[in-house]
């Protein structure tokens, strides 16, 4: 699906699923990929190794938090601007993209690496487990810059119509880091050094690619002279539509950190390694949903920008639909095979134990999480920060906070587990309030009829 004009007049179901099934499948390769990555961890270095990746978690998700902010709102402004038929504004925000993604990159390098240690010490780690968490943490940072532009110029190909070519670069970082680790870790005994340097690695050769396919002149969007330079009012619009997911992630950061923290003051190494583990399986199904997101993304802005608001409803409740089932199948394994998927990454039985515990509690809501997961983004998709921004700190700053605070001084690692079903319980409320109001301005409104670029207006 090479042109974006599809988006304002093909079948909504088909677009969703071509657009979604390649950003689903290239994310659940990518945490499948986390999740072996663990298991060559928890069994090559063991089960503390386990708990000092889990330490490394806020730094990857404040990271994370800035390439986000450029790359979804780079794409997200990128398709409301092909939407309104703005291709020469589209290729500025790509130039903008790339100019904003490596002074972040190169700025949260710098920063990280001097005060590694520091950092480490702040989010959790102990005397046993900062070695691990350092040695990890440490080559992360050196390709940070490599990560933000990948991630960011990725996004802009399937942002302009690309999808399937997005997905096809991810799924090769996935191959190349599954091929690379086992190697670093067992054969050449680098330990986790070995299992980060091949996720730089494979990035390092995915933004090659990337970077070739924006250079052809013959594809909707490509990079060109005079677009690089930073241009306030594109830069003020990615920043202000990016600052949803950059709050999302960046509040993630916080989480963690305290969630860490509380887990190792009331349960010990081993409870903030059970985190890590439950983490990584709950984020596979959590993937799917962002993998429908990215899908609905391009649709509901492109159909947002051209003032198509049916479709951008239609797309909505389709996506809502699709992630309630998905999270609803990540309640049904959580709550009856705990033990069978923890014991991937572990003999260790504390270890497993914790993890189980933590595992049931965490998924005990999933279902509405799937639904407060696509509200937020939807928001996002159509240019309302203020909103989406509202939404994605609704849930950890203003009430998983107060919960992680209060609720482990009577119940110690309980406490924790519990605080996050009880945040997203009520956050879902907000999402639904929030939907609803909107919804109402939206079924106000008129289609505005869709011409195609060189087809003249009546």
């Amino acid at each position: 699906m090479a042109s974006p004009v599809e988006l304002g007049r093909g079948d909504l179901r088909k677009l969703l699923l071509a657009y979604s099934g390649p950003a689903i499948l290239a994310m659940m390769a990518s945490s499948i990929y986390n999740i072996i990555d663990s298991i060559f961890i928890g069994h090559g270095v063991g089960a503390l190794a386990l708990s000092g990746l889990a330490i490394t978690m806020p730094i990857m998700n404040l990271s994370a938090a800035f390439g986000a902010m450029v790359g979804a709102g780079g794409a997200t402004l990128t398709s409301i601007k092909m939407g309104q038929q703005d291709y020469d504004g589209a290729t500025h925000v790509l130039g903008n993209v790339v100019t904003l993604n490596l002074i972040l990159g190169f700025a949260l390098m710098f920063l990280g690496l001097f005060f590694i240690d520091e950092l480490l010490y702040l989010f959790g780690a102990s005397s046993e487990t900062i070695p691990y968490a350092h040695d990890f943490m440490q080559i992360i940072l050196i390709g940070n810059p490599v990560t933000h532009l990948y991630l960011g110029l990725n996004n802009e190909i399937r942002a302009s119509g690309y999808p399937q070519k997005a997905m096809r670069i991810t799924l090769l970082t996935v191959v190349i880091n599954a091929v690379l680790a086992p190697i670093f870790i067992f054969s050449f005994n680098w330990g986790i050094r070995g299992a980060a340097l091949a996720t730089v690695l494979a990035q390092t050769v995915a933004l090659i690619i990337v970077i070739i396919h924006l250079s052809n002149k013959n594809n909707f969007l490509h990079f060109k002279r005079g677009t690089f330079s930073i241009n306030k009012r594109i830069t003020s619009g990615i920043l202000s539509i990016g600052m949803a997911p950059f709050t999302l992630h960046t509040c993630s950061c916080i989480i963690v950190i305290l969630i860490n923290n509380q887990l190792a003051k009331h349960g010990g190494d081993m409870a903030v390694g059970a985190y890590g583990v439950v983490n990584r399986l709950v984020m596979f199904f959590a993937t799917v949903v962002m993998g429908l997101n990215q899908g609905m993304q391009p649709i509901a802005g492109f159909n947002y920008g051209a003032q198509i608001y049916s479709r951008v409803r239609k797309v909505l409740k389709l996506t809502i639909i699709y992630g309630i089932l998905v999270m609803t199948i990540a309640f049904a394994l959580g709550e009856t095979i705990p033990g069978l998927l923890v014991k991937m990454f572990t003999n260790d039985e504390e270890l497993i134990a914790q993890s189980t515990l933590g595992l049931r509690i965490t998924v005990i809501i999933f279902p509405l999480v799937g639904y407060q997961m696509v509200t937020s983004n939807f928001f996002q998709s159509i240019g309302k920060a203020p909103t989406a921004v509202l939404l994605s700190a609704s849930r950890q700053l203003l009430l998983l906070i107060p919960l992680l605070a209060i609720l482990p001084n009577y119940l110690g690692t309980l406490g924790v587990w519990i605080a996050m079903p009880i945040s997203d319980g009520l956050s879902t409320i907000l999402s639904f309030i929030l939907l609803k109001r909107e919804m109402k301005k939206f079924r106000k409104m008129e289609d505005k009829p869709f011409t195609l670029p060189d087809e003249p207006s009546n």
